[in-house]
């Protein structure tokens, strides 16, 4: 009888190893497809920060960003970030987590907004822990900045 059930022990372990494989790999080949629009990284600036951007006598200057308020998407196989990016006069003016629906706690992100304010762009800190999330949150403010563009 002891033999029988050894079986048994191998023949169920295999198969939940078999069964978790399965699942790692199909969840990592989605993850790979889930792959958003990729954007170069596109920095707000001014006539201060360039001057191939400042107002010529001739020319009126050419706004980079429509004004208004854009909404990103940002996702991976941890779940998804949507966000609220509001541009006036080519700054960033707010940035806020619309939508959180990732794996870890929203807490983990709370101060990345605020990053994207200071620095005028995408950009930011990786948060440890959160990578995830981080990636995420940069794709959905970068998703939104390409929105605002002026053609």
């Amino acid at each position: 009888m002891a033999k029988m059930d050894r079986k048994w022990v191998v023949l169920c372990s295999a198969a939940v190893a078999a069964v978790y494989a399965t699942g790692y790999f199909s969840t990592e080949a989605e993850a790979t497809k889930t792959t958003l629009r990729q954007h170069a990284p596109i920095n707000i600036q001014t006539k201060a920060d360039n001057p191939s951007v400042a107002e010529s006598k001739n020319q009126p200057k050419k706004s980079l960003y429509k004004n208004g308020t854009f909404t990103g998407m940002g996702e991976n196989r941890r779940g998804s970030i949507e966000v609220a990016v509001t541009i006036q006069n080519d700054k960033i003016t707010d940035v806020e987590i619309s939508d959180f629906a990732m794996h870890y706690s929203e807490s983990d992100v709370v101060r990345l907004p605020n990053e994207v304010l200071q620095n005028q762009n995408a950009q930011v800190s990786n948060v440890s822990g959160a990578t995830y999330s981080t990636q995420a949150f940069q794709d959905a403010v970068q998703d939104a900045l390409y929105q605002a563009q002026n053609s």
